[in-house]
């Protein structure tokens, strides 16, 4: 790769981390204050409100699992760019709507419209596809995952700040950086997609059922496909119940909670941005994966038998070890479909990160709510964090059942 070329992918990958960066920022900020909106909207206990959060959860991810093979296949036809700078100025004019919202379903019809404009992250990682070497795609994924981190460094704790002058104010802070970005993105993001590499629209592969097809192009990527689902169906626990369990099992206000997820994303950055690409050279996506996978069910673990706040913290930097996985499955994804279905197979992955966030709100809320019911009194609170854990075990098993040697490409094969 000569000089000419080095650059302008390089600059193509720092924009798309900076345009992860600032989106993530924006949406950790809102991350402190939008379950205790929710319950204050309710006015009642925390059952209740992890109930109402579980819906705002779901209708969330229904609109990424419709949407983002939608978004996919657009990019696919009409190139990255537009795609991506279109959907970040609908986030930001979301969040005003959201800031202005007098009642729970105005703020439950923001929270759909986030869900289409944020579809935008499956055109990202299509992106990546397109100026980044197959052999260099998992430190290159890594890097969207180092924005996730750098994210929740700042944006919680930012929020937590916020929050406690106003629960509106976050809001109109993610407003005015996604705004932003969008100004940024219309002088320096350039288009990564060729004109004689795009294909034609259709909504018999944009539709989610129809994306979700190119999976089942091969065996093995239709394996992959299903330890990816359950990562991120566990994931699912983290969003949906996390600030609700530590207000409940440790009496944290929202400024405790923004510097517990701080430490969460400063624990991510460190492992996204340093760890995933000599790990992944030396381990090889296979293997690399199953490490990740394995630190990420003892993470969960930890978070759900912590019997303290000081044990609820060992288990962060634990947790952020899951973050090897991600990016191992998807370079490995990568090699099984041509150039011109990258945005498809991102569109894909994002729609099962949907359906994974369909299914799991309600699920781990629910579970929740059950646990802490005066009811049920069954002392655990912790039960949606170990019923993760067991889907993570899951995902491993299904992902190291799909990626046996025998018909590995060699590039992904064990050293």
């Amino acid at each position: 790769m000569n000089i000419a070329t080095r650059q302008p992918r390089k600059a193509a990958l720092t924009f798309i981390f900076v345009t992860v960066l600032i989106d993530m920022l924006a949406f950790g900020m809102i991350i402190p204050v939008l379950p205790i909106l929710v319950q204050n909207f309710v006015g009642g206990s925390a059952a209740s409100a992890a109930q109402m959060y579980g819906l705002f959860g779901t209708a969330w991810a229904l609109m990424q699992f419709i949407f983002s093979p939608v978004q996919g296949s657009l990019s696919d036809h009409f190139g990255r760019r537009p795609v991506i700078l279109i959907s970040c100025a609908g986030l930001g004019l979301d969040f005003i709507l959201m800031a202005l919202a007098p009642t729970l379903w105005w703020l439950l019809v923001g929270r759909i419209i986030s869900g289409i404009t944020a579809a935008s992250f499956s055109t990202a990682g299509a992106y990546i596809s397109d100026v980044t070497a197959p052999e260099k795609r998992a430190a290159s994924f890594g890097l969207i995952g180092a924005a996730f981190g750098a994210g929740f460094i700042l944006g919680p704790a930012l929020g937590g700040l916020l929050g406690a002058i106003s629960p509106r104010l976050p809001f109109w802070a993610s407003a005015c950086m996604a705004l932003a970005n969008v100004c940024w993105g219309l002088f320096v993001l350039p288009e990564s997609l060729p004109k004689e590499m795009r294909v034609p629209f259709s909504w018999k592969n944009a539709n989610p059922l129809g994306a979700l097809k190119l999976l089942r192009a091969h065996p093995m990527l239709t394996g992959l496909a299903g330890s990816y689902f359950l990562l991120n169906l566990a994931h699912g626990v983290l969003p949906s119940t996390t600030v609700l369990y530590m207000h409940y099992r440790f009496g944290w206000d929202t400024r405790a909670v923004g510097i517990l997820l701080a430490g969460v994303g400063i624990s991510s950055l460190i492992v996204q941005g340093f760890l995933v690409k000599p790990l992944v050279k030396w381990l090889k996506e296979r293997r690399a994966m199953a490490l990740g996978l394995t630190f990420g069910a003892v993470g969960f673990a930890i978070y759900g038998l912590a019997p303290s706040g000081a044990i609820f913290w060992i288990g962060v930097p634990i947790m952020a070890l899951w973050g090897i996985a991600t990016p191992s499955l998807q370079t490995i994804m990568t090699r099984f479909v041509d150039p011109t279905e990258q945005g498809r197979l991102q569109g894909a992955l994002a729609s099962l990160v949907g359906l994974g966030s369909l299914i799991g709100p309600t699920m781990f809320t629910q579970t929740f709510a059950a646990f802490i019911s005066t009811r049920a009194d069954l002392g655990l609170p912790g039960a949606p964090f170990l019923l993760a854990a067991a889907l993570v075990i899951a995902a491993m098993y299904v992902g190291w059942r799909a990626t046996q040697p025998l018909g590995m490409p060699a590039a992904t094969e064990p050293a």
